[in-house]
């Protein structure tokens, strides 16, 4: 049976994810060609994502992030900024990974001049994923609370084992990635701050 309702948002975050990166390229002055060469990722893939035309993974979107200079939770962003500095759960749409099914949610409201996000993620057990991407312009230092069960982190060639209530900090300079080795869900807050380099 087809859940017409989980569709119907999948559908309008791959246009949101699609107008984000248009606009996001386009203030960047870069062509098509340009980014996808950049990124590391397909021209073809590059405008099926510009065409809402495609899910792409969390690894293909973290690439076009760093090529766009942006964290990965600003893709998710609303098109128009909200109404007021608030972001009201009820308001705040949960993106499934097609390749590993970790189900992420931005926390903080768009559009409002804040360095910091927050993100909310539930990780599945036995799930992982890395991001190739290393050093990024400007520097993005992120923090991994979790909340409930285990996760491994990944950076660079240290490997971090964190419990509920554990809080890992680390730059976005490197390769990194997450896995969940237990048989339950994970769940963890991601604190992603934009810092200018001194």
């Amino acid at each position: 049976m087809v859940d017409n309702k989980s569709t119907m948002i999948d559908s309008n975050l791959n246009d949101r994810i699609a107008r984000r990166v248009r606009d996001l390229r386009a203030a960047r002055g870069k062509s098509l060609e340009a980014l996808a060469t950049h990124c590391g990722v397909s021209r073809s893939m590059l405008s099926l994502i510009e065409r809402g035309e495609s899910s792409p993974t969390a690894v293909v979107l973290e690439k076009l992030a760093a090529g766009l200079g942006v964290p990965l939770a600003s893709l998710f962003d609303a098109p128009e900024p909200a109404a007021e500095p608030v972001s009201r759960l009820a308001d705040q749409v949960s993106w499934r990974d097609p390749h590993s099914g970790y189900v992420r949610r931005n926390v903080s409201p768009s559009g409002v001049a804040s360095p910091t996000r927050i993100v909310d993620v539930v990780f599945p057990p036995k799930a992982r994923v890395t991001y190739e991407s290393a050093d990024r312009l400007p520097l993005v230092q992120q923090q991994v609370w979790v909340l409930e069960g285990t996760m491994e982190v990944t950076h660079g060639q240290d490997t971090y084992t964190l419990h509920a209530g554990d809080c890992l900090a680390m730059a976005l300079d490197q390769p990194n990635g997450f896995h969940n080795p237990g048989s339950t869900d994970a769940r963890y807050a991601v604190v992603l701050t934009t810092t200018s380099r001194s």
